[in-house]
């Protein structure tokens, strides 16, 4: 709902399942748009989310993912399994290679990610992870936080 309260649109995966769909309804009941993009095959399947203000169907996931990137202004990732962190990780590296400038933030109210955070932490350490990489990515466990970020981070 604090998406759709500062009548900012929503880029998502386009179904209206799980927390995607959640937050997608959110959005909508506070006012705000939601854009939706989604491979035909999950459309399939019955995953779509029809009442999106927009829904892009297009062939595959890597097409989604790259329509996503192209229709965002800042990404946040919310607790997720492994479709979520392969987003993500991917956002991040796009980030770091500066084939976008758009604000990564994860948010986290429940400290799921937490492992991750560490496994992180020791692959810096370790010299897996980049000088400079590990700035690029912004956590947060308040989602008023994260859209804070993300609308400073983009300035």
């Amino acid at each position: 709902m604090a998406i759709g309260a500062r009548k900012w649109d929503l880029v998502s995966g386009g179904g209206h399942i799980s927390m995607m769909g959640a937050v997608a309804r959110g959005v909508r009941s506070a006012g705000g748009r939601t854009i939706g993009i989604i491979p035909q095959s999950l459309v399939d399947i019955e995953f779509a989310d029809k009442e999106s203000h927009e829904l892009h169907v297009v062939d595959s996931m890597r097409e989604r993912k790259a329509k996503m990137e192209e229709m965002s202004d800042a990404f946040i990732a919310l607790p997720g399994g492994p479709g979520t962190l392969e987003e993500l990780f991917e956002i991040w590296v796009g980030r770091f290679l500066k084939f976008h400038n758009k604000p990564v933030v994860i948010l986290d109210p429940f400290n799921l990610y937490a492992p991750l955070q560490d496994l992180l932490d020791h692959l810096e350490v370790e010299g897996f992870v980049k000088a400079g990489q590990r700035e690029l990515l912004h956590w947060s466990t308040d989602i008023f936080d994260a859209l804070a970020m993300c609308g400073q981070l983009a300035d």
